[in-house]
Order: structure tokens, then C-alpha cells, then sequence
């Protein structure tokens, strides 16, 4: 069996984190079996790198060695890409194509991000879990493949099992054994060695020398709580390397390059769940304001046009501000001027009013028309292209942030994107 040292120098893992060491001593040891294995962690903690050692230590190192990123799959597509289909199942399948579990016979599947697999999808990989059994799409002929499953997930599964967004006997057939990566800010003793070695790349990969920071940027390193990880640190000491003349860094430098770092010691809000839950009942609020505008609005207009055409203008007045003071509320100094409400009240918009074709009769003082246009009805999908436009332009178009906040999975909102053109 491989130590934890030699794993680390062949997959390039820097660190010495206690939690970092556990993962990696569970990835050796569950290697040699076939064990399906769920990988979690915070994006950006370098999950990807765990699939690969439990790949390269098991008996099937030397067959194939598929990743699917589940997230990055249409909805449509993913069955196919998966498990295959004939010829003729659906539109374009112009060839029988063979998917990754029949193409991996023998060797491991690393499905990354699979908290974002449909569930239609689900079933299908349930299936391969329990008997190593697969329908390709569009066929009713059983195929059976000897392929190992290892996930990727930086979705809290337990809520997505409450949500019904994944199906629990799958995750348990996933997660029987689970290995969670920590994330950076709780591996404070790895973040300068690691910013380091990223520095040290950085300076080889573009020839020019090695950055290095001041005490107190080094501090202000250590205390920043990296929500993005490990890709955010190598991100950060590739972007200074590139853009800064002075080999030395300093805090102010450094700062300049961190995003929000001003809340370096603030606590993390972990989870997005109350966030989702105010949005989504902002948005049901906002629907039933307008829903409940619109009938009062309508009560209000055929009220007035039922009482003109029986030629009663003080009645109009009186039924009128009834109906007011019932939407809005009792407030007097609203109704002070009756004169004035009169006035707005008759001066009705144009569709609700047709001009006489003649003169109408002496003492006839309004003419309407047989039928009266409806009220064009509020758009559902108005309001929501307007909120998907204010949501990703809140989290300045990023589709991940924007389909968290709206409480949608990130693949159907790329689809409301190309289907509503945005």
C-alpha cells in the first residue's frame, strides 16, 4: 500500500492538514475494493484529484477511466451520453451510439457534480448500482456492464433529499463510503505553502521571478475565508504574478485582489436555503399583489361603465369611492375633493370608450361602445424573464449564483436563457 506522502507528490496534493490526510488515507484504503464512493466538498477543494487515486490504486487501473461532469450535460442528452441509444430514438439519432457505462466495461466512472442529475436519470443509475444492469435509450434490450461509480458533489445532499431534487436510495447506494475534503479557510496551515508553490509556478511558467509577500500580506492571506478554494488561491497568486511589477507584495497590494476582504472575520452563512425561501416568497407576494390589483381594478371599471350608461353620475360617485376606500384604505384627506374624483373616475382610457358615429341624443351625455375590450392579462412569462434578468444581473451574470437564488438547478436556467433569448 501506497503512504500518504507518495500519494500526494504523484497527484500534486500540497498540504498537511490533519482532515486533508484522513481523506486521502480513506481513498487508499477503499481503493483496492469495488465500493461506490461520494466525494464531497465545497467547490474549488479539488475533489477531482480523489477519483483518480482510487482509480490508479484498484485492480482496474489499467482499463478506462471516464469523467462526466453531470452539470454540464442538457437535460435531454444526458441519458444518451450516458447509457447510449439506437438509431431512430429520438430526433438526430441518425447512429447507434454507445454510452460511457458500456464504453468504461471494467474500468471506473467518475460522475462529478451528479446532485445535478435529473431525476428520470436517477432511476437509470439506481439501476446500474444495484445489478449492473443498463437500457440503452430507445432499446428494450438489457445490457450489463462491470463498471465502478464514484460521485463528486458540492450540493448538501440531505437537502436536496428534503427537496426531493435526489432520490435517497441512491445516495445511500453512492455514499457507502463518503470522503469529505475540507475546505481551505480550516486548513490554515496550507494556505501559505500553498500559495507558495502556486507562486513559484507561476513564476517558472512566465519567466520572471518568484513573488513573495510582506508579514502582514501574509496575515491578511491566513485570515480571508477563500469561498472560492483552492482554485481561488491559485487564481489570486496567478493573477498577481502576471500583473504585479514588484516582486514584493504588499498588504495593500494583496487586498486589492481579494474580493470583499474587508469580511475577513464576519462567519460564513452556510446553506442558501433561507435565501431561496425569502426570494421564492417575495415572488409569490409580488404575484398575488398584482393578481388582486387587477380584479379590484376590473371590479372597478365595470362598476363605472354599468352606472354611466344608466346615465347616474352621482351614483357612479358614490359606488365608486366605496370600492376606493375598500382597496386603499379609509383615508379622508384622499376624498376631500369629490369634484376632482368625479373627474378622474369619467375620464375612462380610450379601448373602453367608442366616439359616436352620430350625434347622440339632447341629454345623452355619453355614448359607449356594444363591447368593451378586455384588460390584457398580467404575463407569467414576462415576470419571469424579468426576474431571471434582475437575478443575473445582481450576481453579475454568474448562471450558478443566479440559479441558487432563484431556487431553479443551473441547467434549466441556461435553458430559460436560450429559450427566452436573454
Amino acid at each position: 500500500m501506497e503512504s500518504i506522502q507518495s500519494i500526494k507528490q504523484r497527484f500534486e496534493i500540497i498540504g498537511n492538514d490533519v482532515k486533508l490526510n484522513r481523506a486521502i488515507e480513506k481513498a487508499i484504503q477503499v481503493a483496492p475494493t469495488d465500493i461506490s464512493v461520494l466525494v464531497t466538498g465545497e467547490s474549488g477543494v479539488g475533489k477531482e484529484a480523489f477519483p483518480k487515486i482510487i482509480h490508479s490504486l484498484s485492480h482496474r487501473k489499467h482499463a478506462k477511466y471516464i469523467a462526466v461532469n453531470c452539470g454540464a450535460i442538457p437535460e435531454g442528452t444526458i441519458d444518451s451520453e450516458l447509457f447510449g441509444h439506437e438509431k431512430g430514438a429520438f430526433t438526430g439519432a441518425t447512429t447507434t451510439r454507445s454510452g460511457y457505462f458500456e464504453v468504461a466495461d471494467g474500468g471506473t466512472i467518475f460522475l462529478d457534480e451528479v446532485g445535478e442529475l435529473p431525476l428520470t436519470t436517477q432511476v437509470r443509475l439506481l439501476r446500474v448500482l444495484e445489478n449492473g444492469e443498463f437500457l440503452k435509450v430507445g432499446s428494450s434490450q438489457v445490457q450489463k456492464t462491470d463498471v465502478r461509480i464514484v460521485a463528486a458533489t458540492n450540493v448538501n445532499m440531505f437537502e436536496a433529499i428534503k427537496k426531493e431534487k435526489f432520490r435517497e436510495d441512491l445516495y445511500y447506494r453512492l455514499s457507502t463510503v463518503e470522503i469529505n475534503i475540507p475546505p481551505l479557510r480550516d486548513r490554515k496551515d496550507d494556505i501559505h505553502l500553498l500559495f507558495r508553490k502556486f507562486a513559484s509556478d507561476f513564476g517558472q511558467k512566465y519567466k520572471m521571478p518568484t513573488i513573495r509577500l510582506e508579514d502582514d500580506a501574509i496575515q491578511l492571506l491566513l485570515k480571508y475565508r477563500w469561498p472560492g478554494n483552492v482554485r481561488q488561491l491559485r487564481n489570486i497568486a496567478e493573477q498577481v504574478s502576471v500583473l504585479e511589477e514588484s516582486r514584493l507584495i504588499s498588504l495593500n497590494t494583496l487586498n486589492s485582489y481579494l474580493p470583499n476582504s474587508g469580511n475577513t472575520n464576519l462567519p460564513a452563512i452556510v446553506g442558501s436555503e433561507k435565501k431561496e425561501s425569502d426570494f421564492s416568497n417575495e415572488r409569490e407576494i409580488l404575484y398575488k399583489v398584482l393578481f388582486d390589483m387587477k380584479g379590484d381594478l376590473n371590479d372597478l371599471k365595470k362598476l363605472t361603465l354599468e352606472l354611466l350608461k344608466n346615465n347616474d353620475t352621482e351614483k357612479v360617485q358614490e359606488e365608486n369611492e366605496n370600492l376606493i376606500r375598500k382597496i386603499y384604505g379609509d383615508e379622508e384627506e384622499e376624498y376631500s375633493e369629490p369634484q376632482e374624483s368625479q373627474a378622474k373616475i369619467l375620464q375612462l382610457p380610450e379601448p373602453y370608450i367608442e366616439k359616436p358615429i352620430s350625434k347622440p341624443a339632447q341629454g345623452d351625455k355619453y355614448h359607449f361602445a356594444e363591447e368593451i375590450q378586455e384588460e390584457e392579462t398580467l404575463s407569467l412569462q414576462d415576470k419571469e424573464i424579468e426576474l431571471i434578468k434582475k437575478s443575473l444581473e445582481r450576481n453579475k451574470g454568474k448562471r450558478k449564483a443566479a440559479s441558487a437564488e432563484l431556487g431553479i438547478s443551473e441547467r434549466t436556467l441556461y435553458r430559460k436563457i436560450k429559450q427566452y433569448d436573454l
